[in-house]
């Protein structure tokens, strides 16, 4: 008996089937396929933002009203924020205090942004009110360029750290951990949404391109500068290569205040692991452009089938026999099979 394996895979939640939310659901109609071919085709191009958010929210939508006019006389389809692009705190306990509603005054003014800009918007990281008063919600916003809200997704992996060197760090502690898998069709490609420290947990991403057929997987962040310099470029190459989609990190940087400080270099990585965009100076304000290249995304994932293989592990995983209620192999094989790409490559095992 296998024992190793599932042990390894009961210690992985998210290697589970997650039954997603409404905006994130993989298997979808025909026309809503056939919508999302006739947006995201040939190339389509995009801004990636960089800043130094601090504790004034007037402040901060001035910079990235700003930013988002450069994107647009550039010519990007969608303009990509850093988390905590709003607002970042001075002191503890001030995040709560500014903490709002989706349907709140700040998110309405980005939502009007978008709109008057005529550029779809990703917000990652806004201080959403959360469930008490003593928790928010971090959440990565989609907003399309009616200036409506297309998704939100609620961060899963909460930042509890002792960063060597650094200082301890504990989200958990005003933070509720969101439950949801989120992807969401745009006229830049299919987007994975996730945000900052999600970014060291693999299996976020591998539900979002081989579950939820992500093209682009979106990653607002605000590293420290000890966690940045040592991992940052390294995790976003190989969520690229392991996935075979493009990654698109927004990046918080340089000094918030006297207690904060952000190690920056906002990137755009194409499916083959490369670089195709980052800004001159890795502290500086500003935006990077690319063009997202479906046909190249095609060839990558063409050239080298990594999703049949991974079909094929999961194929074998089912073939373990366990009276575990929670890990049954019908409803592994069953969840499997509703994949969207199972019917063409586990099409023998129905």
């Amino acid at each position: 008996m296998h024992f190793g394996l599932r042990f390894l895979l009961i210690k992985s939640p998210l290697l589970r089937p997650i039954r997603p939310n409404v905006t994130s659901l993989s298997v979808r109609s025909a026309a809503t396929v056939a919508g999302l071919s006739a947006m995201a085709t040939g190339t389509a191009r995009v801004a990636v933002a960089q800043m130094t958010s601090v504790n004034d929210i007037a402040a901060n939508l001035d910079t990235c009203s700003r930013l988002v006019k450069d994107a647009a006389s550039a010519g990007a389809k969608m303009v990509f924020f850093p988390e905590a692009f709003s607002y970042v705190a001075a002191k503890d306990g001030d995040s709560l205090k500014i903490a709002e509603p989706l349907e709140g005054p700040v998110m309405k003014q980005y939502c009007s942004l978008a709109r008057e800009s005529c550029i779809w918007l990703s917000l990652g990281g806004f201080q959403e009110k959360g469930p008490d008063d003593e928790h928010l919600c971090n959440t990565h916003v989609i907003i399309d360029d009616n200036g409506e809200i297309k998704s939100t997704y609620r961060k899963i992996h909460l930042f509890d750290v002792d960063v060597p060197g650094n200082m301890v760090y504990k989200e958990s502690n005003f933070t509720t951990a969101g439950k949801n898998v989120v992807a969401v069709d745009s006229p830049v490609g299919r987007l994975g949404l996730t945000v900052c420290y999600d970014l060291r947990f693999p299996e976020l991403y591998q539900q979002l391109r081989f579950q939820h057929e992500a093209q682009v997987l979106l990653v607002p962040s605000a590293f420290t500068k000890v966690t940045g310099e040592a991992h940052w470029e390294l995790l976003l190459r190989a969520r690229a290569i392991e996935t075979q989609c493009y990654v698109i990190a927004s990046a918080q940087a340089g000094k918030h205040n006297d207690k904060r400080e952000s190690y920056g270099d906002s990137l755009i990585i194409d499916p083959w692991g490369a670089i195709v965009a980052r800004l001159p100076d890795r502290l500086s304000t500003g935006i990077a452009v690319a063009d997202i290249d479906f046909s190249l995304l095609d060839s990558v994932r063409t050239k080298m089938p990594i999703a049949e293989v991974n079909c094929i592990f999961y194929a074998r995983i089912i073939s373990i026999r366990s009276t575990d209620n929670h890990f049954g192999t019908l409803e592994w094989k069953k969840s499997i099979l509703e994949w969207p790409w199972a019917s063409t490559y586990c099409g023998k095992s129905r």
